[in-house]
């Protein structure tokens, strides 16, 4: 037998939450044509053969919850996800996402979330018309995204807040549905965030309803994460009850030191729910800190009209002061970030206007420039145009654990896929971008115990491809497309840190997609044998 690829001497987890056995892998055309041990493949040859000895073979990771829809074409390579061993990526979340954009979507489109990251000057006013330029362009993993509703609300309502005329609402079920049949896995909502955020209740409980038809997912980054999280997560389970639609909550965390502990709370509402016959889950990343645009932690009122009004009302005295008398008041439904955090807590990732300010903190840089910091905060927003991103440290350890410790919980870096060269190494993104996945691992598996091998293994391949009804991914069994990742068990960790986040994970020695050899032995092929996933096709 002579095969494409033949992976001898490694430990197989094969995705499906079972222990680790010794086995060869051996691949064809792009599948798993064989998991043998013993003998059972002792004779074969193959045009790669990769020694896995000391090593664990596990199906290539799926990063249920990225934001990398410019980025992958910004870098094709997808570096800093493939080489933490992540194979597919699921984009479009949190409301947003490049396509359909259509009106004031067209240039919020243009950029990447919070990162501020141009591409061309060119927007894509069909999913399918996304979709063919990914396939066009070639990308190194595969990609997949959800519908994002915050795109679907500004091509249509642009950024009004208030509710949709029965026209406007039409025209977005009409998008949805157009992306839904293009391949799109579902819709996603980004309830802090405007214009998604404007939306109520039962607007997206009916466009939930769409989705159900083409068994699709909802999933949603929730209207509050700090001291109304209880009531944002029945929102999204009503949601998914009128729908009739699986939830998927986003990002799950409770932020505010006064809200550390709520988590045991909402995984109960969650399990609680399940019991009904709701189908709800959640993702998570491995850090007490958040990442997202500073502007955030405004109330949603201020970002009427987009970005060009928030900078019209920061310049003017009377809303300015308006502004900063909400924040102190830190009313719950915006679920302001900065609720219970303080101003030190505060780290800025991006300031184009002010380089210098990245990587340091808001209460610093307001103490030694001897300013207060909501004028800080304004200045800044005003001199980039609304858009700085900015890294929030406002959850427990103890909370990452147990959301962590849930069944029903998925591995989600909710990142860019970013490099440290290019446009792509700008600034001081959050370490997750690089870490997530070997920090799961290294750290919370072989470290602190909190999973088992088995079980982290199939929250990041074998669950989110369930998830995601991925017929033949997250598994390493005989037909699968060969999506593998291959690492050290002993050495696998996450090197970003939030002051020097660009960084590769070490201890990912082999990544294959679908059959071809993108990382071999620690390094970059150049390959870019990855895939665009569609709902229906692929699922």
């Amino acid at each position: 037998m002579t095969l494409d690829v033949l992976i001898r001497g490694g430990t197989v987890f094969d995705g499906s939450g079972t222990p680790g056995v010794p086995a060869d892998v051996a691949i064809q055309d792009g599948r798993v044509v064989a998991v043998a041990s013993g003998e059972a493949l002792r004779g074969a040859t193959a045009g790669a053969v990769i020694d896995a000895t000391g090593h664990y073979v596990t199906p290539g990771f799926i990063d249920i919850h990225t934001h990398s829809d410019r980025t992958i074409l910004v870098n094709p390579r997808m570096e800093s996800k493939i080489r933490q061993g992540v194979t597919t990526e699921v984009g479009g979340n949190c409301g947003s996402g490049v396509a359909p954009a259509l009106g004031e979507a067209v240039p919020r489109a243009k950029e990447g979330r919070a990162a501020g990251i141009a591409i061309e000057d060119r927007t894509w006013p069909t999913m399918a018309a996304y979709f063919e330029h990914i396939e066009r362009a070639g990308i190194a993993g595969n990609y997949a995204t959800w519908c994002g509703h915050g795109t679907l609300r500004a091509s249509t309502v642009g950024y009004a807040m208030r509710a949709p005329t029965a026209d406007e609402h039409a025209q977005m079920e009409r998008l949805l549905r157009e992306s839904l049949e293009a391949g799109a896995f579902g819709l996603s909502t980004g309830l802090i965030y405007v214009p998604s955020g404007y939306a109520q209740t039962e607007e997206i409980a009916r466009l939930a309803s769409v989705v159900r038809e083409y068994g699709g997912l909802y999933t949603s980054h929730i209207r509050n994460e700090a001291s109304g999280l209880l009531e944002a997560v029945e929102e999204a389970l009503e949601i998914g009850r009128r729908g009739g639609v699986a939830v998927q909550i986003a990002h799950h965390k409770a932020a505010g030191r006064g809200n550390w502990g709520k988590v045991i709370d909402s995984l109960a509402l969650m399990d609680r729910a399940r019991g009904e016959g709701i189908d709800v889950a959640c993702d998570q990343y491995p850090y007490v800190a958040s990442s997202t645009g500073l502007s955030s932690i405004l109330p949603t009122w201020a970002l009427e009209g987009g970005r060009e009004q928030l900078v019209v009302r920061l310049g003017d005295t009377t809303q300015r002061g308006t502004i900063r008398q909400e924040m102190v008041e830190t009313r719950p439904e915006w679920g302001s970030l900065i609720e219970g955090q303080g101003w030190h807590n505060v780290l800025i990732a991006r300031c184009p206007s002010d380089p210098a300010m990245q990587g340091r903190r808001l209460g610093e840089l307001a103490d030694e420039r001897g300013t207060d910091p909501f004028d800080l905060t304004f200045d800044v927003l005003v001199a980039n145009d609304g858009n700085v991103g900015c890294i929030f440290f406002s959850m427990s350890e103890d909370d990452v654990r147990t959301v962590m410790r849930w069944k029903h919980t998925m591995i989600g870096s909710d990142a860019n896929s970013v490099a440290p060269y290019g446009q792509l190494g700008d600034g001081k993104p959050h370490p997750r971008s690089y870490g997530t996945f070997a920090r799961v691992l290294g750290h919370y598996v072989r470290e602190e115990g909190i999973l088992t091998w088995e079980t982290a293994i199939h929250k990041m391949t074998g669950q989110p491809a369930a998830r995601l009804g991925l017929k033949d991914r997250g598994l390493l069994r005989e037909g699968q497309w060969a999506d593998v990742t291959v690492f050290d068990p002993e050495t696998v960790a996450d090197e970003a840190t939030f002051i020097d986040p660009h960084r590769y994970a070490t201890g990912i020695a082999h990544v294959l997609v679908n059959g071809v050899p993108v990382i071999r032995d620690g390094e970059h092929t150049g390959s870019l044998s990855g895939r665009l996933l569609r709902r229906g096709v692929d699922s």
